[in-house]
């Protein structure tokens, strides 16, 4: 889409979970539009109250729904947290196929949004956010929104761009806490199971392994089927420690992904649901399972007792102070927001090339046509990244 947008003003908006330099990518968006007397407004815990606005009796209050941001804002480049809080509403989620787009029931909450924006002359969208919000962002651009799009994920499974603002902030906050287990386990010739974020792939759990000298590292690239096979990874645990124990080093951390519990057998499996209905993969625990069940194999094999911990990294990683290159990212994706409204380019994801070059992304190479879902980039099993988490792992050979 290309031309004017209708409305003189800018809205911004953060959706999905937090993630390290939010601040910074708001900030510099935001900066940018002002630096050119563009007025911009920042909605308050992303979509979750324009989604609800009503023409007929509209209740947005400045203040309590969203601001008009100053140079203010560049006071909370480096800050933690959020500027602008969030939410995990979803305004698309009744949306399964173009048919759902047109449907004025299933559309109702995206119409809303372009009402609320009409109401506050925004011509011009700026969305922050993971999968789902890619997803809204397309579906309000198809039905007239111009409207640029800014990835957010920890997992940097977000496909289109090398590295996601946040994410090496994340694996260094990861780091640091499993460099400390690994002194612990050292100390009192012990064992780590670390549970770490990851939803569907691997790049946290690798990255943070490999940089904090994890024994082990297993994520979803590493299980083929679509149901794992829980006994295999026992063993595979088990027998890891057992050599470990026989090359005199008793002690390590083994890092795994949380979305494991994906492919957990039903009855394991987690079901319990957030209010928005993502499943809460933090409650099946799997580090606790995997460990219970190591204890107990390894007494079978030795006759003897390991002590063996599951510990979740999670939270902590998200809302980290952000490490200077997540700063300079997210200020390169802050800048290319207002660069491709500048050139009248909407309904493009912000991306990175070599030497920070900035790209735009159209969300036709994000989104499957058919099915109208994101495509999610794994860690390619086989490809250098993936080996040398393979290399770096514990590999000596026992009897």
């Amino acid at each position: 889409m290309s031309g004017k947008p209708k409305g003189n003003k800018v809205g911004i908006l953060f959706s999905g979970g937090p993630a390290p330099s939010a601040n910074t990518v708001i900030s510099s968006t935001a900066l940018n539009f002002l630096d050119h007397n563009i007025p911009v407004i920042g909605f308050y815990r992303g979509y979750e109250f324009i989604q609800d606005f009503n023409i007929n009796n509209p209740r947005l209050r400045k203040g309590t729904h969203f601001e008009e941001i100053t140079y203010d804002i560049t006071r909370f480049r480096n800050d933690r947290g959020i500027y602008l809080k969030t939410s995990r509403a979803n305004p698309g989620k009744e949306i399964k196929s173009m048919k759902d787009l047109q449907n004025s029931e299933k559309n109702i909450r995206l119409r809303n949004i372009l009402q609320a924006c009409d109401y506050l002359d925004i011509g011009t969208l700026v969305s922050i956010g993971g999968d789902d919000t890619l997803k809204t962002a397309n579906y309000l651009y198809l039905m007239g929104m111009p409207i640029i799009h800014i990835p957010k994920t920890i997992d940097n499974d977000y496909y289109g761009i090398p590295w996601t603002f946040g994410y090496w902030t994340a694996v260094d906050t990861a780091q640091k806490i499993m460099l400390n287990l690994k002194a612990d386990a050292q100390a009192t010739d012990s064992f780590f199971i670390v549970e770490l974020m990851g939803r569907k792939a691997g790049w946290i759990t690798y990255a943070a392994g490999i940089s904090a000298e994890a024994i082990l590292m297993i994520s979803s690239e590493d299980i083929e089927s679509d149901t794992m096979n829980v006994d295999e990874i026992v063993e595979k645990i088990t027998d890891t420690i057992i050599a470990r124990e026989n090359n005199r080093r008793p002690y390590g951390v083994i890092a795994i992904a949380e979305g494991l519990a994906d492919k957990l057998p039903e009855g394991l499996k987690p079901t319990e649901t957030d209010r928005h209905g993502n499943v809460i993969f933090s409650k099946a625990n799997i580090s606790q399972i995997l460990a219970d069940r190591v204890k107990v194999l390894y007494k079978e094999k030795t006759g003897l007792e390991v002590k063996i911990n599951a510990k979740q990294i999670g939270y902590e990683t998200r809302a980290s102070a952000p490490i200077s290159f997540d700063v300079v990212m997210g200020s390169m994706l802050g800048y290319g927001a207002y660069k491709f409204y500048r050139e009248n380019i909407f309904g493009v994801m912000v991306s990175v090339t070599d030497n920070f070059d900035l790209k735009a992304v159209p969300f036709n190479q994000l989104i499957d046509d058919q099915t109208l879902k994101t495509k999610l980039r794994l860690v390619p099993k086989g490809s250098d990244f993936f080996t040398l988490k393979e290399r770096l792992s514990f590999r000596k050979i026992w009897d």
